[in-house]
């Protein structure tokens, strides 16, 4: 079930203190809180990096940050809240982000997430995502991450340009 009432739009000010306190309670649950109100501030004012959420009358229900480089983007950060979960929210918002990401001109993204989440893993499959690599010890010394990827163009130096 896709819900209609969420729209996306880029991230306010105002939207950073309901995006940090998902992100302590959503990603970085049993972790030190690394994406606080300010972080999430300073992450909307980079200009190589977007900040998106997923809005409806209540409130933030879902949000995804994501960095550019020259090539390669990074997804730094994608949440929905658990009500709101399956509901083709955090879809949505991953097809905006791979659209800006192919008009700018990426060859791929990148993500970390962690490797207790089956959810999340078989999410970022379903999108086309490969697993790159398991970075035992990723956050902080406590849980693994799995690294994925997904090829949007061939990169300018060769496949090993992503790295």
């Amino acid at each position: 079930m896709v819900s209609s009432a969420v729209t996306l739009r880029p991230a306010r000010a105002a939207d950073a203190r309901q995006m940090a306190a998902m992100s302590r309670d959503l990603i970085e649950a049993g972790l030190p809180w690394r994406y606080h109100t300010v972080h999430m501030l300073r992450l909307m004012a980079d200009d190589e990096t977007i900040a998106l959420v997923a809005h409806d009358h209540a409130g933030v229900q879902g949000f995804a940050v994501m960095q550019f480089g020259d090539e390669r983007a990074h997804l730094v950060l994608l949440g929905v809240r658990p009500q709101q979960q399956r509901r083709g929210i955090g879809h949505r918002m991953v097809e905006w982000l791979l659209k800006s990401a192919r008009i700018a001109g990426m060859a791929s993204i990148q993500l970390e997430l962690r490797a207790d989440n089956p959810g999340a893993h078989r999410f970022y499959l379903g999108l086309g995502f490969a697993d790159v690599q398991l970075l035992p010890g990723y956050y902080d010394g406590l849980i693994a991450a799995r690294r994925m990827r997904l090829l949007l163009r061939e990169p300018a130096g060769g496949a090993d340009a992503t790295g």
